[in-house]
């Protein structure tokens, strides 16, 4: 983002997503099209319903608090605060958006939310609903031609530390509490098998990276796979993001208010 290499490098890569296939493009773009204003009311909505019919109304303002930080906090990033330099005169078709990604970070934050006010033995479930979809933004906004891979991988880290603030808040409250129920087994195999493809994904986009440097340096065009390398490490970052998020809740849970530490 802050050298000329990157963004030549990334603006490469922007470039070569016009070689995403029609069908790539358009499940692309159905899935950005679906955050809307009208979708984040309703995703606040559902999660303060969660957090309320639990009692947990510190729980419901903060998980509530994640959410808007995400899509107000990018916003005010991309506009006035972390412009990005144009270090290798980029072309006009490639400055619509910077950083952060605005619908990356309205995603993984609804992910930290739904984390947050979810029940831990309903935590699987939701993570295999909100978390497979969440983390298939970021991959979007590259095919869509909307984003760099830096822009997600920043929304992904705005969610993170969100995510950390929320943690912290909650905790210094007495509301986190070790949960001492039985292991689910199914939410270990979809951790593993998230785990695999993230690491997985993390070698090819690394691969593929190397491959479109390697054409660039040998005076081709490596636009296509660096667009490769990008739409697949955006989809590595976020999984990342989200298992190491996952992790520093391992059993641990928001207690409700007759379980709360004082």
């Amino acid at each position: 983002m802050l050298t000329p290499w990157g963004q030549q490098w990334e603006n490469s890569a922007l470039t070569g997503s016009g070689r995403a296939s029609p069908e790539e493009e358009a499940q692309a773009l159905d899935s950005l099209a679906a955050i809307q204003v009208w979708s984040l009311a309703g995703a606040l909505i559902a999660l303060a319903s969660i957090g309320l019919l639990r009692r947990q109304i510190l729980t419901t303002i903060v998980a509530l608090a994640v959410v808007l930080g995400g899509a107000v906090g990018t916003e005010v990033l991309k506009r006035w605060i972390l412009p990005r330099p144009d270090l290798v005169s980029t072309p006009v078709d490639l400055l619509d958006n910077s950083f952060p990604s605005g619908h990356t970070a309205i995603a993984m934050t609804t992910m930290v939310a739904v984390f947050l006010v979810v029940p831990y033995r309903w935590r699987g479930w939701a993570m295999f609903v909100v978390m497979t979809w969440a983390t298939s933004i970021g991959q979007y906004t590259v095919t869509a031609h909307w984003h760099r891979l830096s822009d997600t991988v920043g929304a992904d880290l705005i969610a993170l530390i969100l995510g950390s603030i929320a943690a912290y808040l909650l905790h210094r409250r007495g509301l986190v509490r070790v949960v001492d129920q039985r292991r689910y087994g199914g939410r270990v195999v979809y951790v593993v098998v998230a785990s695999i493809l993230g690491l997985i994904s993390l070698a090819l986009g690394a691969l593929l990276a190397w491959v479109s440097i390697d054409q660039e340096i040998s005076g081709g065009s490596g636009d296509h796979n660096a667009f490769l390398a990008t739409q697949v490490l955006a989809g590595a970052f976020s999984t990342a993001a989200a298992l190491v998020y996952w992790a520093t809740w391992h059993r641990l849970e928001i207690a409700g208010p007759s379980q709360s530490l004082r």
